[in-house]
């Protein structure tokens, strides 16, 4: 293995477990431990953990923090309270994105920016540039080691490591909260990336592995299962959340890849704002769209979309087996005319051109 690769602090836990390790984004991660099947239904009907200390969190503090934060992003702080975290993007100036983030506003004076790992060192400097003495910016991702609680059974299993019953009833959808489990001081979040209901855990990183374990010991009665990171691509894509890389990178606008509604052109203005407008205003030409394999075939990222007549109009970004559905999905940009819901496209799956179908998404929604 790659000396370079870097390790997030549970790694020696990953090992104990028997996980297969591969380099992931300048990292050594767990890709599966029993198998990714096996810890995709974990998560749908029981619990599954997930170490995501790989992230990277961008500290932005001072009397300016909210406004600067506001001025690189798409969406608007101004309409959510201290408490309570934002999913949006950061664009540049053409209004393609630089990657998806979410914001968590601790007040208005101090925010905590969580980015994707890929995106750690480009997001940093992107937001060095806007650094003041009234908004100060520090990559802070080595302070945090971060887990992923998710599934059905993951607040009987946050309870039974001596986390607070309050947080099951009073933590709300994006919002967070100090928290500790089994005596160790943490954040919770509920702002998961499952489908699935759940905690997330800021952690000091020395207190990782102790919470890491105990979690598993709590939920052993439940099915718990530690999950890699296969099974975490095969539960956001059937959710239908966006992966940066494949969904949505610097080739692509919000509008476009259906998150508009992160996008507050209303607000002042913001890095891309211009160029947002002006896609608003000429119009779409393409649409990322979920499609349903209606042939024997598997959708893979990269594969060509193809029209009736076999002409390629776009390509498939995200796609494989959907172990809850027992179907192929996947996700592509289409031009508008294809993108209606029902449309009948092709996938050139190595050649073999296999019918599918644009579906309504998220492909999957937890039952309530």
């Amino acid at each position: 293995m790659n000396s370079a690769l870097r390790r997030t602090p549970l790694y020696s836990e990953h090992a104990r477990l028997g996980a297969r390790l591969v380099p992931f984004a300048g990292w050594e991660m767990p890709i599966q431990y029993a198998g990714i099947t096996e810890e995709h239904q974990a998560v749908r009907t029981r619990a599954g953990l997930f170490d995501v200390s790989h992230m990277g969190e961008i500290l932005v503090s001072g009397s300016a923090a909210l406004a600067t934060v506001n001025r690189i992003i798409t969406g608007d702080l101004e309409r959510i309270v201290d408490g309570q975290a934002l999913y949006t993007c950061a664009c540049n100036e053409g209004g393609t994105i630089l990657d998806d983030l979410i914001v968590y506003r601790r007040s208005r004076d101090e925010l905590l920016v969580v980015c994707n790992a890929s995106n750690r060192d480009k997001i940093a400097a992107h937001f060095s540039t806007f650094d003041s003495p009234d908004a100060r910016i520090r990559d802070v991702s080595d302070d945090y080691a971060l887990l992923a609680l998710q599934g059905p059974k993951a607040f009987d299993i946050f309870e039974g490591a001596g986390g607070s019953a309050e947080i099951r009833s009073g933590l709300k959808s994006f919002h967070f909260t100090a928290a500790s489990v089994g005596g160790v001081p943490c954040t919770a979040a509920r702002t998961g990336y499952t489908g699935e209901d759940g905690v997330e855990l800021f952690i000091a990183p020395e207190r990782a592995a102790e919470v890491f374990r105990a979690l598993l010991a709590a939920g052993q009665a439940h099915g718990i299962a530690p999950v890699g990171l296969g099974a975490r691509d095969t539960l956001r894509l059937e959710a239908r959340l966006s992966l940066y890389g494949n969904d949505i990178d610097e080739t692509t606008n919000p509008l476009e890849a259906g998150l508009g509604w992160i996008v507050k052109l209303d607000k002042a203005d913001f890095v891309g704002k211009q160029a947002l407008v002006r896609v608003r205003d000429h119009g779409l030409s393409r649409r990322l769209v979920g499609f349903e394999m209606a042939g024997r075939g598997i959708a893979r990222h990269g594969y060509p979309l193809c029209d009736a007549s076999g002409a390629v109009v776009g390509v498939c970004t995200s796609g494989g087996p959907s172990p809850t559905l027992g179907t192929s999905i996947g996700l592509g940009y289409v031009p508008l005319a294809l993108s209606e819901i029902g449309s009948e496209l092709k996938v050139d799956c190595r050649g073999k051109h296999v019918p599918a179908r644009v579906v309504r998404t998220p492909f999957y929604r937890r039952p309530r």
